[in-house]
C-alpha cells in the first residue's frame, strides 16, 4: 500500500505545474504574441514597399529623404487606425517592463544607467504612433546589455530610448510604430 501511495504522490507532483514554470510559459507566450505582431507589421510593410519604387544607390540626401517620406506616408495610410498599444498590448508592455526591470536591477544596471546618462538624452513632448521620429532629435542608441533581455527584431525595426519610453521604430521609414511609456526606471 505504501508503494501505491508514493506512486500517486509522485504522479501528482509531476502533473502539478510549478508556479515558476507557469510564469516562464506565460512570459514566453506573451513574447510569442509580440513576435507575431511584429511579423504582421513586417508583412504589411512588405506589401506596401513594392508600390513605392525601390531606391537605387545614391549619395543624394534629398532622394533618400523623399523615398523615406514616401514609404512612411504609405505605411501611415495602411495603419491609419492604429494607436499606441496595438503592438505593445498591456500584456506585452507588462512583460517588457518586467524584463527591463530585471536588467535594471542586475549587475549591468549601473553601466546601463551611466550609458543612458552619457548619451544625449532624448525627450519628446509627445510620442505618437505613425509619426516620424523627429529629425532634430538624435537617435539615442539602446544599451546592448538592455537589448539582451528583449526579443530580437528584424532589420526593418529597432528599439530606441526616448526619455523613459521604449520606442519601436521603423528604420527605413523613420516612423514610430509603437512605444511603451515609462519603460525605463
Amino acid at each position: 500500500m505504501r508503494v501505491q501511495g508514493a506512486a500517486i504522490l509522485i504522479a501528482c507532483a509531476l502533473l502539478w505545474p510549478a508556479p515558476a514554470q507557469d510564469k516562464v510559459n506565460a512570459g514566453a507566450a506573451v513574447l510569442q504574441d509580440f513576435n507575431h505582431r511584429v511579423a504582421e507589421y513586417i508583412k504589411l510593410r512588405k506589401t506596401i514597399k513594392p508600390e513605392s519604387h525601390p531606391l537605387k544607390p545614391t549619395a543624394s540626401p534629398e532622394k533618400i529623404t523623399h523615398h523615406e517620406h514616401q514609404l512612411a506616408q504609405r505605411i501611415r495610410e495602411a495603419r491609419s487606425g492604429d494607436a499606441q498599444g496595438d503592438i505593445f498590448t498591456p500584456e506585452i508592455t507588462a512583460e517588457f517592463r518586467r524584463l527591463i526591470g530585471i536588467t535594471m536591477q542586475g549587475p549591468e544596471a549601473e553601466r546601463i544607467r551611466a550609458s543612458l546618462k552619457r548619451a544625449e538624452p532624448v525627450h519628446l513632448k509627445a510620442l505618437s504612433v505613425n509619426h516620424s521620429y523627429p529629425r532634430s532629435v538624435p537617435l539615442q542608441s539602446t544599451p546592448p546589455s538592455l537589448l539582451l533581455n528583449l526579443p530580437q527584431l528584424p532589420p526593418e525595426l529597432d528599439f530606441r530610448v526616448v526619455g523613459r519610453a521604449l520606442v519601436l521604430r521603423d528604420t527605413g521609414a523613420d516612423l514610430i510604430v509603437d512605444y511603451i511609456p515609462n519603460a525605463i526606471s
